[in-house]
């Protein structure tokens, strides 16, 4: 069985779960859980994680995420990208100065109240599902937080704009489009969506389904699984004294004087923690006064 995370190139028409779908037959082991959800029609980099690494999956959907987007203006769709259907369409007045500024206000905190169209759900149903019943329920707005936006190009021609949105967990560059459209007074939706990155994953080093398929059959896949501790390399590393391994194999608290000596002490509240054979056992908290290291997520 592979335990890590593999770098997956989402293709059009895919859904996340056909993604996980396909890798189970493709990988043969039934262990494997995507970490955040992209529409079928959006591509780009989406991080899986297979066996032992399922247990990331919560920690890597927090992450923060980079996407290309086009921004269509003058077009208001109620899925709120080009998927649904058109509502309504005005004629943009605003100057690309105009434009270029409404984009930029968005920078930082923002409450953003999510689309109809997603898999958040309200008392136990999807909110997709309440919206294909023809139902338009209310939502409550999120605080989200847009990192930077960069402005790649704006075709005046056509109202559209191109740019690259780094931000934070929860935020839907969909409904950023609808709240750009309407601070411009003239409505917009998502053309297209590209994730380029999530978390350390980049979208130069991602993998298309049909090249994993082939990594496997040459039996060269495992290089390009990333290890589950290389996860938390912000975190020291901490090597248990033999004598002691029994302890955190069975997922207890061990004390510093269990450790093989680390002359500079400890600097980080969370510690990667290795047997003495160098097994990653999983990630514990170091309390200070205590001198004592308790295990908070355990990957044995």
């Amino acid at each position: 069985m592979f335990n890590g995370i593999i770098n997956v190139y989402k293709e059009k028409g895919y859904t996340s779960h056909d993604v996980v779908a396909k890798l189970r037959g493709i990988l043969k082991q039934k262990k494997i859980g995507h970490t955040g959800t992209l529409d079928p029609d959006a591509t780009g980099v989406l991080p899986v994680c297979l066996g032992k690494a399922t247990k990331l999956c919560d920690m890597l959907t927090d992450k923060d995420k980079t996407y290309e987007a086009v921004l269509l203006l003058g077009t208001t769709t109620d899925t709120e990208d080009m998927t649904g259907t058109v509502l309504e369409s005005k004629e943009v007045t605003a100057s690309k100065e105009e434009i270029i500024t409404a984009i930029m206000q968005f920078i930082g905190e923002y409450d953003q109240i999510p689309p109809m169209y997603s898999a958040l759900k309200v008392n136990g149903k999807k909110l997709y599902e309440l919206a294909r019943e023809g139902k338009v329920i209310e939502r409550k707005p999120r605080k989200v937080w847009i990192h930077s936006i960069d402005i790649l190009d704006v075709n005046y021609d056509t109202k559209e704009i191109r740019m690259t949105v780094s931000c934070s967990k929860g935020t839907y560059i969909r409904s950023l489009c609808r709240d750009i459209g309407e601070v411009l007074s003239c409505g917009g939706c998502m053309k297209s969506l590209v994730r380029t990155k999530v978390s350390r994953f980049v979208i130069e080093d991602s993998f298309k389904l049909e090249e994993i398929e082939a990594l496997v059959k040459a039996e060269n896949i495992e290089k390009h699984i990333t290890a589950i501790d290389d996860m938390f390399t912000e975190y020291e590393a901490v090597i248990v004294d033999e004598k002691f391994n029994k302890l955190i194999y069975n997922g207890n608290a061990f004390h510093i004087s269990n450790i093989i000596e680390k002359e500079d002490g400890i600097h980080t509240e969370y510690v990667r923690v290795y047997d003495s054979l160098g097994q990653f056992i999983g990630i514990y908290e170091y309390q200070l006064e205590e001198e004592l290291f308790k295990p908070r997520k355990m990957f044995l």
